[in-house]
This record gives C-alpha cells, sequence and structure tokens, in this order.
C-alpha cells in the first residue's frame, strides 16, 4: 500500500473525483489501481471563502516498487505504515490469578478488554451502574433535581465521557497507532465507520450507549467479569506490592495486578489510595465556565458560505488567550450543536460539562471557557486541588438557589461587571435549570480578571463571540485530574508494585481516545509483567 497525503478537493466534489486526483497525482491509468481507502478526510476553516477537503489516502497498486522509487524523494507519498493491532501476550494456560481493573470508563474498559482478548479473563470493578441504569440516574438529576452520588455523569460504565460530544481525537504521540486499535473496536461495536478517517471524529451520548454495552459482553463473553455497585474503599499492599481489594461490601478480592483507571472525579479513591501510602501529586489544571452562543453565530463566523454544508456539520473552534495577569484563558471540551449538562458527584454541588449527540443539531453551541491553575493557587498536598473544586462547586450550588440549578450570567453583563436579571437571545440549555446572578462571586479574582480580558480577544478570531446575550454558566472544575499518581517505565506505581495507575484520573489521559489508549499500553504492561519468570 502507498500513502498520499494533502489530495484537496472542493467540499462539493462528486463521487468519482477523489479516485481521479489520486489517479493524476501518482500519474496512473485507473488500470493500475487495485483499490484505495481513506485514512483522514479533513477541512481547514480558517480560509472559509476557499473551503476545502484534504485527504490522506492508502492506495493498493498492482505494481507499487516503480511508483514508490519515482516519488522517493517525495514527502507526501510513502509506504503506507503497518496500522494493525498485533497483541503482545497471550494468557500462559493454568493462568489463575487474574488481573483486576477499577473504573469502566474508557481507559478501564480498554485495559480489560485488551486483557480478555489476550485470555487473562479480567475482573472489572466499577462504583456505579450499568449505562442504562445509570442514565436513568442522571436524568434524575437533569429532570428532577434529584442527584446520586454513585451513578451519575461521572460514574458508572463508560465513564464521564458517555455523557459528553463522544469527541475521538486527541493530540498525543501515538507511533504504533493504538488510537487506530480504539476506533477499530468501537466500529465493531456500533460506531459510525466514518470515525475512522474523519479528522475531528465523533460519535454522540446515544450511540456510545449501545457501544459500551456490546464491548461489556465481549469482555464477558473473552471470560472476564464486569462487576457493577463495587466501590473500592481499600487495598491490601504487603511488602510494598499489591495483594488485593477491598469493596464497600467488605469483600477482599485477591490480586496481583491492579489497574487504577479511576477517572477524574474519584475523590473519595484518591483518598483510599493517599491513605494507604501510594505516591501521588498535585499537578496543574483548569476551572472557569460553560460558554453558549447560537450554533448559527459560530457557523458564520467559522464557515462563512459554506455554513450549514452536511458535509462539514456544525463548526467548531478552539481558542486561548494569554491574559496580561499572566494567566492563561483557553476553550476546553467544545460541543457543537450540544448542550450544558449538570455533572456534579457530589451532594450539594454544582458542576458543569459540555455535550452533544451524533448529529450536534441542538440550537446552541458550547464550550468551556477556562482558566490554568496550579499547586500554588492551593497548597497543602496531593488532595489539595480537590478541595479547591470543591469550594468552587458549593459556592456555585448557592449561586444557583441550592437545588441544583446552575448560576448564569449575559456575557455582556459579564464583562460590565454587574448582575443578569433577564435573559436574552440565548436560552440556556443547562437541566435541571438556571438562576442568573453575577458569577465574579463564582470564581477566584484572577480567573475573572482573565476571562473577561479573554472574551473580546476571541472576539477578534469569531465575530460574535463576545455578543451581550451569549451565556456563561457556572461552573467547570473538572477539565482534568486535580493529581497525578506517579508511574515508571513499566506503568506501575513507583512504590507499589502491581499497581498500574492509568488514565485521566491518574493523570495520564485527557479524553476518551487518549484514556482508550493508554488503558490498552496499561494491559500490554500487566500482561507482559504476569509473563515474568519471577511471577511463577
Amino acid at each position: 500500500m502507498i500513502r498520499v497525503t494533502e489530495l484537496r478537493l472542493p467540499v462539493d466534489h462528486d463521487a468519482h473525483a477523489l479516485e481521479a486526483a489520486l489517479l493524476a497525482r501518482l500519474g496512473l491509468r485507473k488500470a493500475d489501481l487495485v483499490q484505495f481507502t481513506v485514512f483522514r478526510r479533513s477541512h481547514d476553516a480558517r480560509k472559509n471563502s476557499a473551503l476545502t477537503f484534504t485527504y490522506t489516502v492508502d492506495a493498493e497498486l498492482h505494481n507499487e516498487a516503480p511508483v514508490l522509487a519515482r516519488f522517493s524523494q517525495d514527502p507526501k507519498i510513502r509506504p503506507t505504515p503497518q496500522m494493525d493491532y498485533r497483541p503482545v501476550a497471550v494468557a500462559p494456560a493454568g493462568f489463575a490469578r487474574r488481573p483486576i481493573v477499577v473504573g469502566f470508563g474508557p481507559c478501564g474498559m480498554f485495559a480489560a478488554l485488551i486483557l480478555a482478548q489476550a485470555g487473562f479473563r479480567p475482573i472489572v470493578l466499577e462504583r456505579g451502574k450499568a449505562v442504562r441504569e445509570r442514565t436513568q440516574d442522571t436524568w434524575g438529576l437533569w429532570r428532577k433535581h434529584t442527584l446520586n452520588p454513585e451513578s451519575n455523569v461521572q460514574f458508572g460504565e463508560g465513564g464521564a465521557g458517555t455523557f459528553s460530544d463522544g469527541k475521538l481525537y486527541s493530540q498525543i504521540k501515538d507511533p504504533r497507532f493504538l488510537g487506530r486499535k480504539v476506533l477499530t473496536e468501537f466500529v465493531r461495536a456500533g460506531a459510525p465507520e466514518e470515525i475512522m478517517y474523519v479528522a475531528k471524529p465523533h460519535i454522540g451520548t446515544f450511540r456510545l450507549v449501545g457501544m459500551v454495552e456490546k464491548i461489556r459482553q465481549e469482555i464477558i463473553d473473552l471470560g472476564g467479569e464486569v462487576r457493577f455497585s463495587q466501590k473500592v474503599t481499600g487495598l491490601d499492599i504487603r511488602e510494598g506490592a499489591i495483594r488485593g481489594v477491598l469493596v464497600e461490601s467488605g469483600e477482599h478480592i485477591d490480586g496481583d495486578h491492579v489497574v487504577m483507571a479511576l477517572g477524574h472525579s474519584a475523590r473519595d479513591t484518591f483518598q483510599v489510595l493517599h491513605d494507604a501510602g501510594v505516591a501521588m501529586q498535585a499537578k496543574p489544571f483548569s476551572v472557569g465556565f460553560r460558554i453558549e452562543h447560537p450554533q448559527s453565530v459560530i457557523d458564520r463566523a467559522r464557515l462563512g458560505p459554506h455554513a450549514g454544508n452536511k458535509l462539514i456539520g456544525a463548526a467548531d473552534y478552539k481558542l486561548v488567550h494569554h491574559a496580561s495577569n499572566g494567566r492563561s484563558v483557553y476553550s476546553f471540551c467544545m460541543c457543537p450543536g450540544g448542550t450544558v449538562v449538570a455533572a456534579a458527584s457530589e451532594p450539594n454541588r454544582v458542576v458543569t460539562n459540555g455535550m452533544s449527540q451524533y448529529s450536534r443539531a441542538e440550537r446552541n453551541a458550547n464550550a468551556g471557557i477556562v482558566v490554568g491553575v496550579t499547586p500554588e493557587d492551593y497548597p497543602g498536598g496531593p488532595l489539595a486541588g480537590i478541595e479547591f473544586q470543591r469550594e468552587l462547586e458549593s459556592r456555585a450550588f448557592e449561586l444557583g438557589g441550592g437545588n441544583y440549578d446552575a448560576p448564569v450570567q449575559l456575557v455582556g453583563d459579564f464583562l460590565a461587571a454587574k448582575s443578569s436579571t433577564a435573559l436574552g437571545e440565548v436560552a440556556p440549555s443547562y437541566k435541571p435549570g438556571v438562576r442568573l446572578t453575577d458569577l465574579a462571586q463564582a470564581l477566584p479574582a484572577y480567573a475573572i480578571e482573565a476571562i473577561r480580558e479573554a472574551i473580546p480577544a476571541f472576539e477578534r478570531q469569531i465575530k460574535g463571540f463576545s455578543m451581550h446575550d451569549a451565556v456563561l454558566t457556572g461552573v467547570e472544575t473538572r477539565t482534568s485530574s486535580p493529581l497525578r499518581i506517579p508511574r515508571g517505565d513499566d506503568y506501575q506505581s513507583v512504590n507499589v508494585r502491581g499497581l498500574f495507575p492509568a488514565g485521566e484520573g491518574a493523570g495520564y489521559a485527557g479524553g476518551i481516545l487518549s484514556a482508550g489508549v493508554d488503558g490498552i499500553k496499561v494491559a500490554e504492561a500487566v500482561a507482559l509483567d504476569i509473563l515474568k519468570p519471577s511471577r511463577h
């Protein structure tokens, strides 16, 4: 196979144009081509008056050698790299002490799947419920102001990514194409095949639910177990090595290999690890608000005359501003045609997140507008960032009226430093409800100052961004884990053998795809450690 990059075509090109462009680029006839597949399709919205699709194509030819020789100095025409996933280990016959995976979000799911596919029959412990039960509990907060602390947007099968835009792209280095393994498994589980080639693939919540169930069933069919409502409350550590875990029921589950794929909101389990002496450290994260605009405003600003093109879909954005007070402000988890959702996991606290369905057809666009914070802002040890988050979330709960409604303010009023008293053109999408207020009370003064400076700066990039009636909803605090659990080159905790910190909660991922990739890497490390001669 030969990979050809940067084939550019108008967004409205016909069905045969790509093949013709490929043959013209290679100087070949149709008879020379066996078949081709699209590896990547993207578009650049920076020049919306001349919008094009840019393709990367893998072509199979009847005789590839002379073509590669002819283009040997062209970096845009190269042999297609090996992308198929190859397992690193297979479970030995009679293998008994099964690995444990704690958490069944994207990281835990792929760690368990890889271990199951290799024959290691993992035991998965998920503190929340199965995804459909979890969905009902989540709606309980959104519709009835009722929070279940163990089954919500953060906890349960599928993890926090289930109630999100389902974004499947990342900027991680991935020389082994493990991200492609993640996408392949999602397609096998029912995701649309286009996620394999579009530059910014996404799935959406409703499709993710069914996919998660299918992956769970494959793990079970391969001999694994997935146990719900199993919160880990203790670790059995002896002579510097893990020997098992305790769950809330009091059961002790033996295991010499434990993958800790907790997610960024398992605050009580972080406390369990800290109390057990597992090494951890505070790390930077970000806090801020969700901002909502009419999606049509973003489409016009980003796509110009191509706004509304069904092939392109709803426009997104990515923004950064370095404020004069030294803080960085940036857009986070932008959700085109989506909604702002209640994402609390602890009583009497308000947290927001963004979510889109696959269609991205809702009226509003939303994104986090967040400010970077560091351990210098919350001194006090590895868990201090959690207390910093809790303080902001409790304040948001009070500003919202004390019933899980969220505090909101119009952008124009926020910039003018006055409380909002009435909504305008933009209807907030947050459920269960909102309360108008002054959001300057919701974040530290340095964050408010930086965001007030950033929004007009973003207006210069996206016309309409600072529109008066756009809505800010507070607060966004779960941008990433507030701590990191250090691990060595073997992916094990630096001070507890057999404990494998993994994914977003441990500080090694930031989204569905990167979490899934980290889950694969950790599963491989577990399998190889199990096979060491010293383990037998």
